[in-house]
């Protein structure tokens, strides 16, 4: 549910993942279930990405997403704010879906630019698609700001100028990945539209990012280590920069391990693997074609995964209260 209160989307959002069958060819709905259960009740954490990039968007059926927003919906009943990633090449489909996802109880869209405009698109294009995507559910909309690298992915300045002043648009998930222009965004952003909210997105840069300005973040380590996130969040929101800089000393290896390494395409496989080191999910299979992980990756990522949690949370806040 949206709080009542000024500036509703702000502050942290879990990117939740999909855990699946052995096989990953079915839903694990009981593992999902208590997925988002856990990740949406630490304290810190205002809502979830369901269905995003580490949500497995584009593997999952039609049918996969909306049951995927329905198991959110069950089990966070107004709790959190639940927004749903919503990508398609076809606008008309991507209006299904955000139709799909307002019927199973999302709160807010955050659309995706397709993939084939990695290659070429143009202002025009880009404006239809947002408006039509949204025509019938008219919820809240996020936009999604995709890497330097992903070529016309990336919104130029004048296409980012643009769809901030369409009339839904609440927030941005800035991923920019290079903290230069996610300043510049950010810039730009807050100069046209101030109302709209600008979210970290880069799991390498959250530090550097928090520090430049941010209204939260939407991301995948927070449905990892969410009370990592949330504290370094909070740490930069009342200045504390030596907290802030321990905790990212210590999230840093984490988001490298998972995000830095190549190939970047394995980073879902990554993620997962995580919480099935960490108990959480019963397997860390995927879709295919992408592959299990070796023994050496899987235990770089447990030794990571333990440096980030020896992060001693409980003498912090021990110290913040005194």
């Amino acid at each position: 549910m949206i709080p009542s209160h000024d500036a509703p989307f702000n502050g942290i959002y879990a990117a939740t993942l999909c855990p699946l069958d052995a096989h990953g060819r079915h839903l694990d709905e009981a593992a999902l279930a208590r997925h988002i259960e856990a990740a949406s009740s630490v304290d810190g954490i205002a809502g979830l990405l369901i269905n995003g990039h580490a949500g497995e968007n584009v593997a999952l059926s039609r049918e996969d997403k909306r049951r995927v927003v329905e198991i959110a919906h069950e089990v966070c009943h107004d709790r959190s704010i639940i927004v749903a990633g919503v990508n398609s090449e076809d606008s008309f489909e991507a209006q299904a879906h955000a139709d799909d996802a307002k019927n199973a109880g999302a709160d807010a869209l955050l659309l995706f630019p397709p993939y084939s405009w990695a290659l070429s698109t143009d202002l025009t294009t880009v404006v239809n698609h947002h408006r039509i995507a949204n025509a019938n559910s008219k919820l809240p909309m996020m936009l999604y700001q995709a890497g330097v690298s992903t070529g016309a992915m990336a919104y130029t300045p004048e296409m980012l100028a643009t769809l901030v002043t369409l009339p839904e648009v609440v927030a941005i998930k800035e991923g920019s990945w290079e903290t230069a222009t996610y300043e510049a965004n950010r810039r730009l952003v807050k100069s046209v539209a101030p109302h709209v909210a600008v979210m970290a997105s880069g799991d390498e840069h959250l530090f550097t990012c928090f520090t430049l300005g941010t209204e939260g973040s939407l991301v995948s380590l927070a449905a990892v280590v969410p009370e990592l996130v949330v504290a370094l969040y909070r740490a930069v929101q009342q200045h504390d920069l030596a907290t802030a800089q321990r905790l990212h000393e210590h999230v840093y290896p984490l988001a490298k391990a998972i995000y830095g390494t190549a190939p970047g395409s394995h980073a879902n496989v990554r993620l997962k693997t995580c919480l099935h080191l960490l108990g959480r999910f019963p397997h860390p299979s995927i879709r295919p074609p992408i592959p299990p992980l070796s023994a050496a990756e899987t235990g770089h990522l447990e030794e990571a995964l333990s440096f980030a949690l020896s992060f001693d949370l409980a003498i912090h806040h021990d110290r913040s209260d005194s």
